[in-house]
């Protein structure tokens, strides 16, 4: 019997092998697929790591399991894995020496009112309150190596001379702080992202910044350039539109977004429009196609060139010269990047007479993009366009043929039943590619659109971005006004589309965090089942089935404290956010009602006033909340402590606790949150289990340590 059932797990095992062979043999021209998948890996790791890691040991280690590989690349998989383990080196290498590069001072704490003089390196064109972009910053009190290298500064008054323009220079009176930490642990680390861009202060400015001189030997530079040059044409825009069209037309063209109304980009982001707004692949796509179209039409008029010259290469050229262009003057975003070099490469191929391989095209763009910028691996611009333009080209290389019989079979009077199919699916798979993200990066889900998107995005393709191009083109001669006046009329046909599908009941579907690792595994599942074209992709659907489990089972906290002590939360007995207060803290409370999935606001009772549905007792010293046998206390003032320290289980204080309290199984004080930032609190049988917000992130270049502020 023994010897019966070793030889069948000796068949199972050699029938298996025989599978995988055959397997490698059909995917292995498709494992390149997997190498920015990798190298984004390490990137990730790298920016999620507890501690800094020693900065020889990565790209040690990517040599040596590169060359390890080599040695053993007769042997396939021994081969494959130390290959993606010097993948993984390399990724978490070179995001270790990006963030090394861009080492600069960050403000240690909160100072001010003082004076800043500064280079103006970005500014909106639109009037009202704005955000001002500061290099070479001189702060009053602080010594050249402790300055930040930029600052970002809320200005609501321009002054009488109106707002500067980038490139020029100005003094301030401000009021700084370092970048904010995040909101509670396992939110969004805006510091890390300041950090990338080497802000190293953020702050309000008391009045109007007053323009000064430029110091003697400053030059502006390429980049500062750009910025007027952005700064100037949306200013033209904005000058022949409409209040309503302009701003839209602004952020298209310029990728200037600061000047569109709150409620249009309400309407837009409940609609599912909002990728509109963000300049991607549709938008240098539609750019490139245009110029590419209409310069080999032209060219076919002229009767020599079309017989003789190669005109389609030359349109090609053309192509990718405007493609440039507009990425330079939208602003660079990661999207634009990535959108960039896949219009590149496949004018690069057109040009020399080269086919080119769709789902190839987007990895090496994924890899020059992280290449370049390995902190984009953790963003939702990169996550989103990348999942998106991922899972379009592996759908169409599944339908491509069936659409393609179809458009034969029907002729010219199934065309545009052809192309609805094709924008609906477009949109429906773009959707469920991006739901995921949208879910953790911003707990909503836009449920109309799909039906928002069968109507923006043709006006958009056809008339909006033509127009756009013929604007910008007319725009060194001051004849812009001729062609941005239909474009506004098309940006108005898709306002009012956003507007009448968010308008409708349950447009919006508000969800809870998501916890990282099930972000994580749902990635997996995708890119598996995306990237290779075998049976054993759909391996990646229960992948993806396991990650939607670990979402549901996430369990939001039942306390969260703001890292400064202005707000608080509990969970009431009705399972909501009840929020101590909404005059204070408003960002840091309306982040824990986003990522609770929560619509309404309660707050707490003030003095003598109770709040059954959340167990709520307040007076002017603070709150007492009933959960099941535990007793919390809220303290607001140090005379609560004799009585609330004697009878609660838990005491969250926004003052000094001292040695004031020793009763409670676990306090958390204001010491607590000014060493720790921003603490949540879940209520467990056994005791109440605490994470802060500096546990979470770790001792890294971009969290600060904190001391008392002047």
């Amino acid at each position: 019997m023994r010897r019966r059932g070793a030889a069948r797990v000796l068949r199972l095992a050699a029938g298996l092998r025989i599978h995988l062979d055959a397997a490698w043999v059909a995917e292995r021209r498709r494992v390149f697929l997997w190498v920015p998948v990798l190298f984004g890996a390490g990137s990730g790791l790298y920016l999620t790591l507890p501690v800094e890691p020693i900065g020889w040991i990565a790209p040690a280690a990517a040599a040596l399991f590169a060359l390890a590989g080599l040695l053993l690349r007769r042997h396939t998989a021994p081969a494959l894995g130390l290959a993606a383990l010097a993948l993984l080196a390399a990724g978490l290498a070179a995001a270790d020496w990006r963030s090394d590069r861009l080492t600069a001072p960050v403000l240690a704490a909160p100072i001010g009112p003082v004076d800043v003089f500064g280079r103006v390196v970005w500014v909106g064109a639109g009037e009202g309150p704005q955000r001002y972009l500061l290099d070479r910053v001189t702060i009053e009190g602080l010594a050249p190596d402790e300055t930040p290298a930029k600052v970002r500064l809320s200005v609501r008054s321009s002054g009488p001379d109106g707002m500067a323009a980038p490139g020029s220079w100005l003094t301030a009176l401000a009021s700084l702080r370092p970048p904010p930490t995040p909101a509670e642990p396992g939110a969004w680390d805006f510091a890390r992202q300041a950090w990338f861009q080497r802000i190293g202060a953020v702050g309000f400015v008391y009045g109007a910044p007053e323009p000064m001189a430029a110091p003697t030997g400053e030059s502006g530079g390429l980049l500062s350039l750009l910025s007027r040059v952005r700064h100037w044409v949306s200013s033209r825009i904005l000058a022949h539109t409409s209040p309503s069209a302009g701003p839209f037309a602004s952020a298209l063209l310029t990728g200037d977004r600061s000047a569109i109304e709150k409620t249009t980009i309400k309407a837009m982001r409940d609609s599912g429009l909002a990728h509109l707004l963000a300049i991607s692949g549709l938008h240098v796509g539609l750019i490139a196609g245009f110029i590419f179209f209409a310069t080999r039409g032209l060219l076919a008029l002229i009767e020599p060139l079309a017989l003789r010259a190669p005109i389609k290469k030359w349109a090609a050229a053309c192509a990718l010269l405007g493609a440039a262009a507009y990425l330079l003057l939208s602003g660079m975003s990661v999207p634009t990047q990535r959108a960039f070099v896949m219009v590149g490469v496949v004018l690069l191929a057109i040009m020399l007479d080269r086919a080119s391989l769709s789902m190839r095209l987007i990895a090496w763009a994924a890899l020059l993009v992280l290449a370049i910028a390995p902190e984009s691996m953790l963003g939702p611009s990169f996550q989103m366009s990348f999942a998106a333009a991922t899972a379009l080209i592996a759908t169409y290389e599944a339908a491509r043929g069936p659409l393609a019989r179809m458009a034969a079979r029907g002729g010219l009077a199934l065309r545009p039943f052809v192309y609805a199919t094709g924008v609906a699916l477009t949109s429906l798979v773009a959707g469920i590619a991006t739901g995921p993200f949208a879910v953790y990066h911003f707990n909503r889900i836009a449920d109309y659109g799909l039906l928002a998107n069968l109507g923006a995005v043709p006006i958009t393709g056809f008339w909006i971005m033509p127009w756009g191009l013929v604007a910008l083109m007319l725009m060194p001669f001051g004849l812009e006004g001729i062609a941005l006046a239909p474009m506004g009329w098309g940006i108005d046909a898709v306002v009012w589309i956003a507007r009448q599908v968010a308008a409708q009941p349950g447009a919006v579907t508000l969800v809870p965090a998501m916890p990282a690792a099930a972000l994580l595994a749902i990635s997996v599942g995708g890119l598996w089942l995306c990237l290779w074209r075998s049976r054993w992709r759909f391996l990646g659907i229960a992948v993806i089935g396991g990650g939607m489990v670990l979402a549901g089972l996430e369990r939001r906290p039942d306390i969260l404290v703001d890292g400064d002590a202005k707000v608080m939360a509990t969970r009431g007995e009705d399972g909501q956010l009840w929020i101590s207060t909404r005059q204070r803290g408003r960002f840091v409370s309306d982040m824990w009602l986003r990522r609770d999935g929560q619509a309404e606001t309660p707050t707490w009772p003030r003095g003598g006033n109770d709040a059954p549905a959340a167990g709520l007792r307040c007076d002017t010293l603070g709150c007492i909340q009933q959960r099941g046998e535990r007793i919390i206390a809220f303290v607001r003032d140090p005379r609560a402590f004799e009585e609330d320290c004697r009878r609660a289980d838990l005491v969250v204080s926004a003052v000094p606790a001292w040695d004031l309290c020793q009763g409670p199984e676990t306090v958390v004080d204001r010491f607590d949150l000014w060493r720790h930032g921003g603490h949540a609190i879940w209520l467990e049988p056994d005791g109440a289990r605490v994470e802060s917000v500096a546990g979470a992130h770790g001792k890294r270049p971009w969290v600060a340590r904190r001391r008392p502020g002047r």
